[in-house]
């Protein structure tokens, strides 16, 4: 569990109660129902027009990484790659056939499975790469899906503020209804910046931070794969890779 969010989340808002507090302020009056529906349900009407389904369903799932980060076990990674450079020395390519099925990841095993089939170096890189640059743009438009919503809710917020002047202007005449109308108005911009400041656009990096990894691991793996069609020695091909850690 990545728990710098949740200490990220908890701050931030504490610290925005808190200073509601020190002011005199009553926390009620920062719970506005109206305020909520209104900024919610319009950024997600938004985003909904915006992204296709399937870039959205993605987004959905991308969600959980922010708390369950997803995991890129590079140095593993390594490992296994450098052990099948070793045994392609000693026993030839064919002799990696019987990994293949132990790959998870689709991705992987159809790397494994080129290479076992004796493709060259170069269209080995090429097919894959392909493949990342698919992967990659899909992952970085799931995850824009929130950037678009922290630029979103800031101005469904001030639309939230227009509509709770336009309840007081209504009601001039009634000084029971002004307070509800005004506090309406003020808190849905708190809601729109807040959401996006506080929540939607850090979230957005941080799952383009993971999409990242996950990309830099790939071209880490094909790396490898292309040093062993190549007959490179193990230790170049291990020591290539690990320069992808930085």
């Amino acid at each position: 569990m990545d728990k710098i969010s949740l200490i990220g989340l908890v701050v931030g808002l504490t610290a925005i109660v808190g200073g509601q507090i020190f002011e005199g302020g009553h926390i009620g009056s920062l719970l506005q129902p109206t305020a909520f529906v209104i900024v919610i349900g319009g950024t997600l009407g938004a985003i909904l027009l915006q992204s296709p389904s399937a870039t959205f369903t993605r987004a959905l799932r991308m969600l959980k990484w922010v708390v369950l980060p997803p995991q890129v076990e590079t140095k593993r990674l390594i490992d296994q790659v450098a052990n099948w450079s070793q045994i392609s020395r000693r026993e030839g390519l064919l002799a990696l056939e019987g990994f293949i099925a132990a790959q998870t990841d689709p991705f992987y095993r159809k790397g494994l499975q080129l290479l076992v089939d004796g493709a060259e170096p170069e269209r080995l890189r090429e097919v894959l790469e392909v493949e990342i640059g698919a992967y990659e743009s899909d992952l970085k438009q799931a995850a824009k899906v929130w950037e678009s919503a922290g630029g979103y809710s800031p101005t469904i917020g001030i639309l939230g503020a227009v509509m709770g002047l336009i309840h007081v202007m209504e009601n001039l005449t009634d000084p029971s209804k002004l307070g509800a109308g005004i506090a309406v108005a003020f808190v849905a911009t708190i809601y729109g910046v807040g959401l996006a400041n506080l929540v939607l656009i850090p979230m957005s990096k941080k799952l383009l931070a993971y999409a990242g990894r996950l990309v830099t691991a790939r071209e880490m793996f094909v790396d490898g794969l292309v040093g062993i069609a190549n007959g490179d020695n193990p230790r170049i091909i291990e020591g290539r890779m690990r320069g992808y850690l930085g």
